[in-house]
């Protein structure tokens, strides 16, 4: 039998923070992410956990807790514990984080709190500081913590938040297998007479004379001198769409057209006005222009910035998160959702 080999191509990157404290959580946590890697790995993506312990206690040239920011600002998903007290180093982490999600995005962040009042009963009243003015700050920036009573509780939850991530492109699950000993040129090839169709793999069947593009493609393609559409439309002779290429069905090729783009953005105007504190009001208007005049862009648009743009607007505007989660439900702005995006809406409509 060939054995089969599969090639990595998704690697993501998870820092856990957490004090001593909480050490027996962080083993459980480090065994549910490898337990979660036995699922994936097959499929070619891996996810790689970092922890305080895997770094050298060997004289640094700057602090040790600088590498340790180092690699925060590298990690693609940044996870949080904390039970009685938040020391100042693993403070330090957290803001390391927020601002490096500031700037580009990532890392998504992940706060979790073990409520045991059994432990914040012994802890001293300095700890017991630290914790309530952590949870403050939380609260100023818009982030609310998970609470947990046990570890089959913290595991469980961050294993479906990762399941929702994968859904929306933060993890590809693609199989790269090449059978051993059988060195050479494997691809295949396919001579067609007549008017019969043959197939390859998975793929359609093609006929004489069909033509298939499949993926992502920039840059000109030439099909010869027409498309026929099967009755959609036809299109003889040379073609130049700059804009939008209608048939039967619309498509649009290149960004979203104003007049659309600015009625469908008309009601998110109106919940913003209505909800939006006084002292707010210029703030969010401002933001959810930017949003307007990124996501019009269809395909072009930021992902990341519309994903930034959309979380503090919500933070901002609460009582706005219905009819803007309505709005980029609409298939007009289906091209300019990405993955970010689509995570930080799901985060919006969990209750």
């Amino acid at each position: 039998m060939p054995t089969t080999a599969v090639t990595i191509r998704t690697i993501r990157r998870i820092f856990l923070a957490s004090s001593a404290e909480l050490a027996d959580h962080r083993r459980e946590f480090e065994m549910a992410i490898r337990r979660k890697n036995d699922l994936w790995i097959d499929q070619g993506a891996y996810l790689r956990p970092i922890v305080w312990e895997d770094f050298l206690d060997a004289l640094s040239k700057t602090r040790l807790q600088d590498e340790y920011n180092r690699e925060i600002r590298q990690c693609d998903v940044f996870v949080m514990l904390y039970r009685s007290k938040v020391g100042r180093y693993t403070e330090e982490e957290f803001a390391t984080a927020v601002g490096q999600f500031q700037a580009t995005s990532r890392p998504f962040i992940f706060t979790y709190f073990c409520d045991s009042p059994d432990d914040r009963a012994a802890a001293s009243a300095e700890d017991l500081q630290s914790l309530h003015s952590f949870q403050q700050k939380l609260r100023a920036l818009g982030h609310f913590q998970t609470v947990y009573s046990n570890t089959d509780q913290l595991c469980r939850h961050f294993g479906d938040q990762l399941e929702k991530l994968a859904a929306n492109g933060f993890v590809k699950f693609e199989r790269d297998r090449e059978a051993s000993g059988g060195g050479g040129d494997h691809s295949r090839h396919a001579v067609l007479h007549g008017n019969g169709a043959v197939a390859q793999g998975d793929g359609p069947a093609l006929g004489a004379g069909s033509v298939l593009v499949a993926g992502n493609h920039r840059g000109p393609i030439h099909t010869g001198t027409r498309i026929d559409t099967g009755g959609g439309a036809y299109v003889g002779g040379n073609v130049n769409a700059g804009r939008d290429f209608v048939g039967r069905d619309r498509i649009v090729a290149q960004g979203v057209a104003a007049n659309e783009i600015g009625a469908l953005f008309a009601p998110l105007f109106r919940a913003v006005s209505e909800h939006a504190e006084p002292r707010s009001q210029a703030e969010a208007r401002q933001r959810l222009a930017e949003i307007e005049a990124e996501v019009a862009k269809g395909e072009q648009a930021d992902d990341s910035r519309v994903g930034r743009l959309l979380d503090g607007l919500a933070a901002l505007v609460p009582g706005a998160v219905a009819s803007l989660v309505s709005t980029f439900a609409s298939p007009l702005l289906a091209a300019a959702v990405g993955p970010v995006t689509k995570f930080v809406l799901g985060k919006l409509q969990a209750p």
